[in-house]
């Protein structure tokens, strides 16, 4: 299936996307969802970021420049670093799953949870602070460790 429509399946049901997804484990493609997911999120911050640069007089380019180092380039590696832990936590509690797909869980959470995340991104750009924008905040934050959560345990445990 093509990457949309996963997506749109690992709203109706993320532990079978997830699996297919893992499915001949290569690292590059692991990494092509995770850039993908960073990329995403990345351009989620233009509306809040514009804002911002409005409210405050700031420079949106700077503004955007920060938000890209912290994006695309630390951002994935943090989580590299918090897919090996919650990889090695498994383990002590007798989780079954290859690094590979734990990694894959994260990463493919992050991926599958960007629409939510672009919604929240419009929501802070246009709407600004209020009580809609923090409802869709912690929607996109729901969204993001249900899919997380029920694949990692999905693949620690073994289970389809």
């Amino acid at each position: 299936m093509s990457v949309m429509a996963d997506i749109a399946a690992s709203y109706r049901g993320p532990v079978p996307v997830l699996r297919r997804r893992i499915a001949g484990e290569q690292e590059s493609r692991a990494l092509a969802i995770l850039m993908a997911g960073c990329v995403l999120l990345f351009i989620a911050q233009w509306p809040r970021l514009s804002r911002q640069a409005f409210e405050t007089g700031a420079e949106v380019q700077m503004l955007i420049g920060g938000s890209l180092m912290a994006l695309v380039f630390m951002l994935p590696l943090i989580l590299y670093v918090l897919a090996g832990l919650s990889h090695a936590i498994a383990r002590v509690f007798g989780g079954k799953a290859t690094p590979y797909a734990a990694r894959m869980a994260l990463f493919w959470a992050l991926l599958a949870s960007a629409p939510v995340f672009l919604l929240n991104g419009l929501m802070e750009g246009f709407v600004g602070p209020s009580l809609q924008t923090s409802l869709t905040s912690a929607l996109a934050l729901a969204v993001f460790l249900w899919f997380w959560l029920a694949g990692l345990f999905a693949v620690e445990r073994g289970t389809s």
